[in-house]
């Protein structure tokens, strides 16, 4: 597996259960900055089903919107996709997987609660699910079947810009198609990155012949080198889409519970704490307190 062009985005991590080699989460986001990571929803399934803690690992908003879906596939890509961004995030935070919570902000961008400064993406497919974590700015995340077959007369004038038809019309029909699916998938990526989706048009924006650079829809550069851009074929005949922000954000390269906390957070539980009378201290780890934060 690899990019199809050389970027500055990491290749995609596979994690195919609770027990992977975490510690590569780590240090992909201490060298990289960000992580993208995959798996299959059948090779985590067997082990959450029989893991009692799989109430408390998914949450009670998740809990409850897991039993409250109609069937058991869809049960099972569920509770597979909010377990591998948990254990993802709790990987990079050095924290226990049940202590990460993930919510929705409007417009359905996912996030890490009270931890602004990771920044998440989810995508599924029937036989994927992919996370992205980025602690440097944004990052959108997607996942197609390489060999899907996308009808280029129907959706040309809504999904490319005009240089990008001028230049997928000179293609021969097998190679649009790749190139199709490729600037699709990097497209739903991006959007989702801003966290627009569907929202956004996807005329408004383009890439290059390589997909790796955003463009105008007259085909001129629109970005200073701040985005990343890749697209990578995983085993399995699936394609997936990143795009990652470099916000110029101070790098200290620690991404440690402690660290990454949203400050206005910590300053609610400091205060918090300071108004409870009697209060035995805890000095040790914050991650192993019995109650958490």
């Amino acid at each position: 597996m690899s990019p199809l062009k050389r970027t500055g985005i990491s290749e995609p991590l596979l994690m195919p259960g609770p027990d992977s080699a975490w510690s590569r989460v780590r240090q992909s986001v201490a060298w990289h900055g960000h992580v993208v990571v995959h798996a299959s929803p059948r090779d985590w399934l067997p082990a959450a089903v029989a893991d009692p803690r799989l109430r408390a690992l998914l949450g009670a908003r998740d809990w409850q919107r897991l039993t409250g879906l109609p069937d058991a596939e869809a049960r099972g890509r569920f509770a597979a996709s909010r377990l591998l961004v948990k254990y993802t995030a709790g990987a990079a935070l050095q924290v226990p997987p049940e202590s990460v919570e993930l919510a929705s902000k409007a417009g359905g961008r996912p996030y890490l609660r009270g931890c602004d400064q990771i920044e998440v993406s989810l995508s599924h497919t029937r036989d994927l699910v992919v996370v992205g974590l980025n602690r440097r700015g944004r990052i959108g995340v997607d996942a197609e079947l390489a060999g899907r077959r996308i009808q280029y007369s129907a959706v040309q004038r809504h999904l490319c810009t005009p240089a990008e038809r001028r230049r997928l019309s000179a293609l021969d029909p097998d190679e649009r198609q790749r190139h199709l699916v490729r600037t699709w998938t990097l497209k739903e990526a991006y959007t989702k990155a801003l966290g627009q989706g569907m929202r956004m048009g996807f005329t408004q924006f383009g890439f290059d012949a390589d997909a790796t650079t955003l463009l105008t829809p007259r085909g001129e550069p629109a970005s200073h080198g701040e985005w990343d851009f890749a697209t990578f074929e995983l085993d399995g005949g699936h394609l997936v889409g990143v795009a990652c922000h470099d916000a110029g954000l101070l790098d200290e390269g620690d991404t440690a519970v402690s660290t990454m906390l949203d400050e206005g957070f910590v300053s609610e539980v400091v205060d918090l704490v300071g108004r409870v009378p009697h209060r035995a201290s805890y000095r040790g780890d914050p991650a192993e307190h019995p109650g958490g934060l």
